[in-house]
């Protein structure tokens, strides 16, 4: 594999500039921000570091070809003279989607079969359903661009959550979040309505400078050249702690076992506790950061309003000098907190359009 091949850090489609930011943190080659996303260039090792270390990218995809195509015949003929062999194992199951917009060529379904065939056909790979490396292909403009999914499973199922409430946030989001709201590892986090508490964990985890992708594999692991172990990172000693709360008491027990599986537990509270009662840790004044129900897919939205205004009352009588930031898909929500908010960010989580709201850093 080349050392400047081209790699794309797919991004959750709004959050697009803090995964850029991110990439130029660990210092990946040549970042540049895309639709959708964030290209690199790399080798291997690059792969592997990317799928270990990046919080807040969807996946890793390593592009192997590109160039147009106008009917499937076309197609046919120009995903035969790739070369397979370079990144595939005749003995390694492999996956195959495609995605058509704009193009002459409509059909996913034609144009994955057509790509399933020149695998077979020059590498003798399986091409399967189920298989954990998956080649993408999409169809734009009647340029057909083939990438690799090094990553396999989505990269914010990183093996470390064992229980989950109602309407969790990604730890990919999560950790966007985060950075969106200035929050780098050095101050302390509280989640009033913590669920089973995600941003918290996030929180203590880049703060201890534990890699994302420490308990898990990767599909990149599968490839014809072989493969290169990343590199993991050190933990680091850190004071901050980390304090989340929710009123219900089920959702704590799930955030104190999902900190165990982390390994943070040392340095996060949980506790059971109701909005109201919320007051600061004793500590320098941080970043609250929240994701309260917002009527769509749990809680009633005309009851909420009471809720949303007592966190906002909350913040602006005990939380003078912390930084807010909160997740909510209904701007009539937010504006019931009474908050100083600036525009929102908009992104989508798991289909529906939210906003993050932040008071100024």
């Amino acid at each position: 594999m080349a050392e400047d091949s081209n790699i794309f850090l797919v991004a959750p489609p709004g959050l697009e500039p803090f995964l850029l930011e991110e990439a130029k943190q660990y210092g990946f080659k040549n970042p540049v921000q895309e639709t959708g996303g964030v290209s690199i260039t790399g080798d291997l090792g690059t792969l592997a570091q990317a799928n270990l270390k990046l919080r807040g990218a969807t996946r890793v995809l390593l592009r192997i070809a590109s160039f147009r195509a106008m009917h499937l015949a076309q197609l046919d003929k120009r995903a035969r003279k790739v070369d397979w062999a370079q990144w595939l194992r005749p003995d390694a199951d492999v996956g195959v989607e495609s995605v058509c917009r704009k193009s002459k060529i409509y059909h996913s379904k034609a144009a994955s079969q057509r790509i399933a065939q020149a695998i077979t056909k020059t590498v003798g790979a399986r091409v399967t359903k189920d298989a954990e490396l998956v080649i993408k292909t999409r169809i734009e403009d009647d340029m057909c661009t083939i990438s690799l999914d090094t990553s396999g499973a989505a990269l914010h199922l990183r093996g470390l959550k064992g229980s989950v409430g109602k309407a969790p946030i990604r730890e990919n989001l999560a950790a966007l979040c985060l950075r969106a709201c200035g929050y780098s590892g050095t101050e302390t986090v509280v989640d009033p309505m913590c669920g089973s508490g995600t941003f918290v964990i996030e929180a203590a985890e880049i703060a201890l400078n534990l890699a994302p992708g420490r308990k898990r594999s990767f599909a990149y692991q599968q490839l014809a050249k072989g493969t290169v172990p990343p590199r993991q990172t050190e933990r680091r000693e850190t004071d901050q702690r980390f304090f989340g709360y929710d009123r219900d008491e089920g959702a704590i027990k799930n955030a104190v076992k999902n900190a165990q599986l982390a390994e943070v537990s040392d340095h996060v509270l949980f506790a059971k506790q109701s909005v109201s009662d919320l007051a600061p840790p004793e500590t320098e004044p941080g970043l609250v950061m929240v994701n309260p129900p917002y009527g769509t897919r749990v809680g009633d939205r005309k009851t909420l309003f009471a809720l949303y205004g007592t966190f906002g009352n909350v913040m602006r009588d005990r939380f003078k000098g912390w930084r807010v930031g909160m997740v909510t898909s209904d701007p009539g929500l937010a504006k019931a907190c009474g908050l100083d908010w600036q525009k929102p960010i908009l992104f989508d989580n798991g289909g529906i359009t939210v906003g993050l709201y932040r008071t100024k850093i």
